[in-house]
């Protein structure tokens, strides 16, 4: 075996793809039996629109139900602010598109299983490496019918910001702090209702509306470790300050019967100071948590996932060991985007997010201003639809 991936996330199923394409023998493994989770990243930006339609897969994924965006707006007690516009950015797609997780991941496990180098272990839980000295040289994953091995040249984590082979490897995520957890739910949406997802911002509290049609998917943004507070207010208490945030909500928020029809994020922003071992290579998630902020978490993991198999397909085909100079070079250049990608979400954390959530009175004015400015949109619109050195497809089909 050439490679094997734990994790069939974003990260994990495109590098999948890509190597399978490029003629690399390749296993996959998801611990779990579907793709279906729910309240996951749906935000599919214009640069891995991009990475799909070098794939040829952007027309079927457009023909699932999807929203396309082409803005954000800000909501605060004095009105609302244009956060960004995509209209106009460089490239082929100025708009980001809603589409459910499960959806883009089987699109792209389905075009990986059109290669005879490619194999997919659902229900295959990895919890360990196999090691000859310093070097891995395979995993240990356990299924239904007991625990098995499958050696490779290269094994990568793509098992989220949990992972459980990067502990394995012995590798340690520096965290960088998150001041917020967040609270998602569902209302129903009506015609009448904003179209544009929002963020909304208020003295001491922080809410997010995604529109997904025929409902809003909303996240309530809390303190770090806050949600046993909120739990002993009541529900009550929660519905009131929805509908005061969200007047258009207000004939709704009785069908939110309990906190059990809240799923709770624990917000986490880390990254690895080393991405590799001999033999082994972590990505996406396992590599770089990324805060919700700006949406970009799924998007960071498919550039991994592009830049991997750019650098190290032509290695994996040949049979060999791949040099770790190899798996230095990936962490290199990935290491920018996602430092300069952090700096920003840390940046929106501490002048925006902390302060209204510690806020009693007004919340903050000058990052409102500054977000509004014409200076800073054009910014904010690259950032959002490119991000930091967009990724291209250059592995050739074998």
């Amino acid at each position: 075996m050439s490679c094997v991936i734990a994790g069939g996330g974003p990260a994990g199923a495109v590098l999948a793809l890509l190597l399978a394409r490029a003629g690399v023998e390749v296993t996959l493994l998801e611990k779990h039996a579907d793709f279906l989770r729910d309240f996951r990243g749906d935000t599919i930006h214009p640069s891995t629109l991009q990475v799909l339609d070098e794939l040829g897969l952007t027309e079927e994924l457009l023909k699932l139900p999807h929203r396309k965006t082409y803005g954000f707006t800000l909501l605060t007690d004095d009105g609302r602010v244009q956060m960004a516009d995509l209209h106009g950015l460089p490239g082929k797609y100025d708009y980001i598109a809603f589409v459910p997780q499960w959806d883009f991941l089987k699109i792209v496990t389905s075009a990986a299983e059109r290669y005879p180098t490619f194999r997919l272990l659902m229900n295959a839980e990895a919890y360990g490496l196999i090691r000859e000295g310093d070097t891995c040289k395979g995993l240990r994953y356990r299924d239904a019918s007991g625990e098995h091995e499958i050696r490779a040249a290269l094994t990568v984590a793509a098992d989220g910001r949990g992972s459980v082979l990067r502990a394995a490897a012995g590798l340690v995520p520096q965290e960088l702090g998150a001041p917020m957890d967040v609270l998602w739910f569902r209302l129903p949406r009506e015609e009448s209702d904003l179209d544009e997802p929002f963020l909304r911002v208020s003295a001491g509290n922080i809410m997010v509306g995604i529109n997904r049609v025929t409902y809003w998917q909303l996240a309530y943004v809390i303190h770090k470790g806050g949600h046993d507070r909120l739990v002993q207010e009541g529900i009550g208490t929660f519905r009131e300050t929805v509908a005061r945030l969200l007047p258009f909500l207000e004939d709704r928020v009785g069908q939110i019967a309990g906190y059990d029809d809240l799923s709770t994020l624990t917000v986490a922003l880390n990254r690895l100071r080393r991405w590799h071992r001999p033999g082994f290579l972590a990505i996406g998630d396992a590599a770089h948590a990324m805060s919700p902020v700006f949406g970009v978490g799924i998007n960071l993991a498919v550039q991994d996932a592009v830049a991997t198999a750019n650098l190290l397909a032509g290695r994996l085909r040949a049979g060999g060991p791949v040099p770790e100079q190899d798996l230095h070079r990936l962490e290199r250049r990935r290491l920018l985007p996602t430092r300069v990608t952090q700096a920003a979400q840390r940046l929106a954390q501490d002048r925006l997010i902390g302060p209204a959530l510690d806020s009693t009175g007004r919340a903050p004015g000058i990052p409102v201003r500054m977000i509004g400015s014409p200076l800073v949109r054009p910014l904010i619109r690259r950032f959002l639809g490119l991000g930091v050195r967009p990724e291209h497809v250059r592995t050739p089909v074998h």
